[in-house]
């Protein structure tokens, strides 16, 4: 039995950033999280399950997210990456923008790609904590994992990402003498 319309459209209106966002950090392509949000929320209207109330929604949704975009990355690393050279290109090429402004979009770029650079099992859980804002312990239950598996990962996750920053953004890291 199908969602209510009018219902359906309120649930994608309260929580298609969050889907989308969540599916854009894991999966790491636009177009890619623009497909798993749709599939994540197509499978919402097709589903019979009684939802007991906004958390027990948002806990679905980002489960499903989280699954489905995992399953897409993985797709995508089945494939040749025909376009991304020249995409990271891209990323690398300055705007004609202000200088904070260029210096701040530089920094979310290279962030962004320090972010896809991680293995799967660092990436969900970093992306949960610090985008979705979840403790470990709400991360743990939503992945079906234990406590100190997430913890480790996340662990691991952020100390390779300051790690290859600490490499990769020299020029954006202040110095004592600076």
């Amino acid at each position: 039995m199908a969602m209510d319309p009018q219902h359906f459209r309120s649930l994608i209106e309260q929580h298609q950033r969050m889907v989308f966002s969540i599916a854009l950090r894991i999966a790491g392509e636009y177009g890619t999280a623009e497909e798993v949000a749709q599939d994540v929320f197509l499978e919402l209207f097709r589903t019979a399950q009684p939802f007991e109330g906004p958390d027990h929604i948002r806990f679905w949704l980002r489960r499903v997210t989280v699954h489905r975009a995992t399953d897409a990355l993985r797709r995508q690393a089945r494939q040749p990456e025909s376009e991304a050279d020249e995409w990271l290109d891209e990323l690398h090429t300055p705007a004609a923008v202000e200088p904070d402004v260029s210096v701040s979009l530089a920094i979310a770029a290279r962030l962004d790609e320090l972010l896809r650079a991680l293995p799967e099992t660092m990436r969900v859980p970093v992306v949960l904590r610090y985008q979705e804002d979840m403790t470990p312990e709400e991360i743990a239950h939503l992945l079906g994992q234990p406590l100190a598996t997430v913890k480790s990962h996340l662990q691991r996750g952020l100390k390779l990402m300051r790690r290859k920053a600490e490499i990769t953004m020299k020029e954006y890291v202040r110095h004592g003498n600076a």
